[in-house]
């Protein structure tokens, strides 16, 4: 009787052994379910906030970075007589562009105050006896120093106007990107690789790495690239879009250097404008002019600042044979003095850009706001 007793209380006791390890394990499994409710929850509420977020960012009106306006500046190449040496001359160029970059202006204009037609950089300097002369070799200066040094072998070849060129101060430009700098564009020169059908050309932007580019285009080149944003880090080549080289101004916002343009003379600076409707505001720069303490800018969309050589714009409207006046006050919207009280007789032409665009600088946004920055553009032909 004792025995069954005892065996009794055993089958009871192992029972409910077994009971609270089954009891044990409907817990843990309902504690686990538990974290797995709690957790998707929480997951479904950040993925609501992000849901808002992204509503409330798309509801907000998008802030315009681009810059659809553009400066441009007119000399003459005569400006290199008053160097003596080719080193100077050199110099003279290299401080002319580091002015205009600072100053981010869009354009370069060399103008001959003689009258003589050239519109080329072809051929080499022979002398500043020769008329037009300085006017290629400036413009040539300003092209290469303009060019990022990874594009510099591909455009211009050894020559005798460039010979000190290596001497000069980097532009140090937004578009001259370092090699392992990260840029959403970069400039580069299509290369002559062969590509499989319907694969766009090969170009050499100043990476590691190739670019294959949306188009096949010619070899030798020159075009402004949009890197693809997703790139596959195995890949032997990286992705790009070809753009206008204007695109990064209009679009993002970014300074991306300036064009060279020759000009035949003072009214072809006028005449010859790659823009549809020319420029909608023109200054004049003397120290005839009026002071530029009391001067307004009007809105505009392409403004042109002219300079004048060692005899002032005088010197470019008598020189010039499409004009018939001798006041040249008369061809500018604004003729202004940019630094009125000066303690020289002269301010050479390299001083005068900058300081005039450092007095029209604060003129120049003032302006551009008041204008209410439109992104039509008006027919850039860059």
């Amino acid at each position: 009787m004792a025995e069954r007793r005892g065996a009794k209380r055993l089958q009871e006791g192992d029972l409910r052994k077994t009971d609270w390890r089954k009891w044990k394990q409907e817990k843990k499994e309902e504690k686990k379910k538990w974290k797995e409710l709690k957790l998707l929850r929480k997951l479904e509420k950040k993925r609501m906030q992000e849901v808002l977020e992204k509503q409330k960012e798309e509801a907000k009106p998008k802030e315009d970075k681009g810059r659809p306006y553009t400066v441009s500046v007119a000399l003459p190449g005569s400006i290199l007589s008053n160097a003596q040496s080719p080193e100077l001359r050199t110099y003279l160029a290299g401080q002319i562009a580091r002015a205009c970059v600072i100053f981010c202006v869009d354009e370069i204009v060399v103008f001959d105050e003689e009258g003589e037609d050239s519109k080329t950089v072809e051929g080499e300097f022979e002398g500043l006896k020769t008329r037009g002369q300085a006017c290629v070799q400036l413009a040539r200066i300003l092209q290469y120093l303009e060019c990022p040094q990874y594009l510099r072998k591909s455009f211009f070849p050894k020559h005798q106007d460039l010979q000190f060129a290596g001497l000069l101060n980097p532009l140090d430009s937004p578009h001259h990107v370092r090699i392992d700098e990260e840029s959403k564009y970069r400039e580069g020169v299509v290369l002559a690789r062969p590509t499989k059908p319907g694969r766009g050309s090969f170009v050499n932007c100043g990476m590691r790495k190739e670019v294959q580019i949306d188009k096949r285009l010619e070899p030798g080149l020159r075009v402004t690239v949009e890197l693809d944003e997703e790139q596959h880090p195995d890949s032997k080549t990286q992705k790009g879009t070809v753009v206008s080289s204007h695109h990064p101004r209009t679009v993002s916002g970014l300074y991306w250097g300036y064009t060279v343009r020759l000009a035949s003379c003072l009214s072809a600076v006028f005449a010859e404008s790659p823009f549809k409707d020319g420029y909608d505001l023109s200054i004049g720069t003397s120290e005839r002019g009026a002071s530029v303490d009391q001067a307004t800018l009007p809105p505009f969309r392409h403004a042109l600042i002219v300079f004048g050589g060692l005899q002032g714009l005088e010197a470019g409207v008598e020189g010039d044979p499409n004009l018939e006046v001798t006041d040249p006050s008369t061809l500018f919207d604004a003729y202004l003095n940019t630094c009125p009280g000066q303690g020289s007789r002269t301010i050479r032409t390299e001083e005068a850009i900058l300081i005039s665009l450092s007095a029209l600088r604060p003129r120049i946004d003032e302006a551009v706001k008041t204008g209410g920055g439109s992104r039509v553009e008006s027919g850039s032909a860059s």
